[in-house]
């Protein structure tokens, strides 16, 4: 069976709109859609009993949310396949754990639980720092939820040369039959000023390995329209800020050991906080995609 494309849902709103975004996506690539809610309600209520009027009250929320889950994919994607499932351990570990040999794993921008002042949901931020597969944290406006800026912005930093991250970035870029905006952000020394635009040069060709990466992807996908250009500023600014024109921002994530486990680096933490749209969180050694050569 093919792999499908798993959304997390909690009943928020945050959550039903990433069903939206999720059940949208998993039409383009012709996927079938998981949706989990994780629910930790066995541990508390033990066992449920065979009557179904004896049912938990948390167990019946959970199958609630699910079910609210599904109805709105029904009304969206009547003929998408979809599989349903009610985990009694955390978020945080069921999403983990289903994004084994998922398409992508998606998730809200915030959750239930999560405190108002925060932007991105705790189990967002576990999920996209840890998953073995793509994590798309949604986020933004109606054009961006709705794809109507038909763009794909695919961020790079000035040593990065993340093969998988272009390999998806040009894959969502085709089934969406969108541009391809590729943004190097670069840091110019103060006795270096740019020529022309003060924002905006072409590329410089210092990066060999992304050079490669690129023509490598393009040439798969060659009805791909790509523009490539290399921008002064910190990615983090520059990327939050040409996320506003997106309907995707893919990210390729170069994690780190840490002591509570990999982290995220801080230019996709800070995007993951407060990019206009949709993020898109590829693992540097996905394995569906070919490595770069250093």
């Amino acid at each position: 069976m093919e792999s499908p494309l798993v959304v997390g849902v909690d009943g928020s709103d945050a959550s039903l709109t990433a069903v939206d975004w999720a059940a949208d996506e998993a039409v383009r690539h012709e996927r079938p859609l998981r949706i989990i809610h994780a629910s930790e309600w066995e541990r508390y209520e033990g066992v449920a009993p065979d009557s179904a009027t004896d049912r938990p009250p948390a167990q019946i929320l959970a199958e609630s949310v699910v079910a609210t889950a599904v109805g709105r994919v029904r009304l969206r994607a009547p003929a998408l396949p979809v599989t349903t499932d009610v985990l009694g351990e955390d978020a945080s570990t069921a999403l983990l754990r289903e994004g084994e040999g998922s398409l992508a794993v998606v998730v809200g921008s915030r959750g239930r639980g999560g405190f108002t002042e925060l932007l991105l949901g705790s189990v967002g931020l576990v999920v996209a720092a840890r998953a073995p597969c793509p994590v798309v944290v949604v986020r933004g406006d109606g054009e961006a939820l709705e794809a109507r800026h038909d763009r794909v912005l695919l961020g790079l930093g000035e040593q990065d040369a993340d093969a998988p991250a272009v390999w998806f970035a040009f894959r969502e870029a085709a089934v969406r039959d969108a541009e391809l905006d590729v943004v190097l952000a670069v840091r110019r020394p103060a006795h270096a000023p740019l020529s022309g635009d003060p924002g905006v040069r072409a590329g410089d060709g210092r990066s060999e390995p992304l050079d490669r990466a690129l023509e490598a992807a393009a040439t798969a996908h060659p009805r791909v329209r790509l523009r490539r250009r290399t921008v002064e500023g910190t990615a983090a600014k520059v990327l939050t800020e040409r996320s506003a024109g997106a309907d995707l921002l893919v990210l390729g994530a170069r994690r780190r050991d840490a002591l509570a486990g990999r982290e995220l680096g801080r230019v996709a933490h800070r995007v993951l906080h407060h990019a206009a749209c949709p993020v898109a969180v590829v693992p540097h050694r996905h394995g569906e995609f070919p490595q770069v050569e250093r």
